[in-house]
């Protein structure tokens, strides 16, 4: 039974999907994706939160393995399957994860390797998907910058995706890795009253534990960062080039670190690495309340009464880039 829906729920609970992936594998992925889901209702979450590219995977293999060799036989391989296990919206490929959403009455912002039609079908983008309770894609931002070697696999976005979403009485948004460090794509979600930012990160505390607390004081609003946990373990047998991608992630390529701050900077959920030594998965939830937003606003408000529009303005282009324009007439 779906949950009831309302802008005055000044309540929500949380949860942060702190998970391995089905590397390289959508359909494997996609069942993961939902049993996620499913133990999020359990705990009564109105919201869950997946890493950044979580499906099918973060090309981990990039930085150790040789990744940017020019026409390198092995590159062309990997990307290939890279490819042909991305997500491509338009065939369908998030329908079950909308059904699962639908059914529980959940929300979600759900990080994937996107492989859109409308830029040829082959070429791939890091994109953090918002979908609603009723199992509605509602937007996709596609990555403004990919990071360093990123930018071997997936290609610059646009600012098309840069919007918020109402749930509950709370303002979300969200934002894939470095691009939570971007100033200006921040000040773009703020402006349309974000209290409620969701950062996606591929793992690992040291991008989590510094710059959540900042986000947070920064913007008066409560942030989740979620990531994954990623093990050479991780890397299956089946898969093209398994034994060089596993040597070149390693024994831990990213041990998690997901958290969540309240409007005041303090760990609602401090970053969760575990003590196994070799990352820690699972779901948790948490339970915010916008009354906090309100009350840190009191005194700082990024974009309201702390502003000076009158001084300075962020210009923000949403065309979705496309390379060709058709005409009928």
């Amino acid at each position: 039974m779906a949950k009831a829906s309302s802008h005055t729920r000044t309540r929500l609970r949380v949860a942060v999907a702190q998970l391995a992936p089905a590397f390289l594998d959508r359909a494997a992925g996609t069942d993961r994706v939902i049993a996620a889901i499913t133990e999020a209702a359990d705990q009564g979450a109105d919201l869950i939160c997946f890493p950044e590219s979580y499906l099918p995977g973060y090309p981990f293999w990039l930085s150790a393995g040789d990744g940017a060799r020019f026409n390198d036989a092995r590159n062309k391989t990997l990307f290939s399957h890279y490819s042909d296990q991305a997500v491509t919206i338009e065939d369908g490929h998030l329908d079950t994860i909308c059904a699962a959403l639908r059914t529980t009455g959940m929300a979600a912002w759900l990080g994937i390797v996107e492989r859109p039609r409308d830029r040829s079908g082959h070429s791939l983008y890091c994109s953090y998907v918002y979908i609603d309770a009723s199992g509605e894609v509602q937007s996709v931002h596609r990555k403004l910058q990919p990071t360093y070697e990123e930018r071997l696999v997936w290609s610059p976005g646009d600012g098309n995706g840069l919007v918020t979403h109402r749930l509950g009485a709370f303002t979300t948004g969200g934002l894939n890795c470095w691009e939570n460090w971007m100033p200006l794509a921040r000040a773009a979600l703020y402006a349309q009253g974000e209290d409620l930012h969701v950062a996606g990160w591929p793992g690992s505390r040291s991008n989590t534990e510094d710059l959540t607390p900042v986000l947070a004081k920064e913007g008066r609003s409560y942030v989740i960062s979620v990531s994954s946990v990623m093990r050479g373990s991780d890397v299956r047998d089946d898969m093209p080039e398994a034994e060089f991608v596993r040597d070149a992630i390693g024994e831990l390529a990213a041990d998690g670190g997901s958290c969540i701050c309240a409007p005041d900077g303090t760990f609602l959920m401090e970053p969760w690495v575990g003590n196994n030594g070799v990352g820690e998965t699972g779901v948790r939830t948490v339970e915010i309340d916008i009354a906090r937003v309100r009350e840190e606003r009191q005194n700082f408000d990024p974009s309201g009464h702390y502003s000076r529009p009158d001084v300075t303005q962020l210009i923000v282009d949403r065309t979705r880039q496309a390379i060709a324009t058709f005409k009928t007439d």
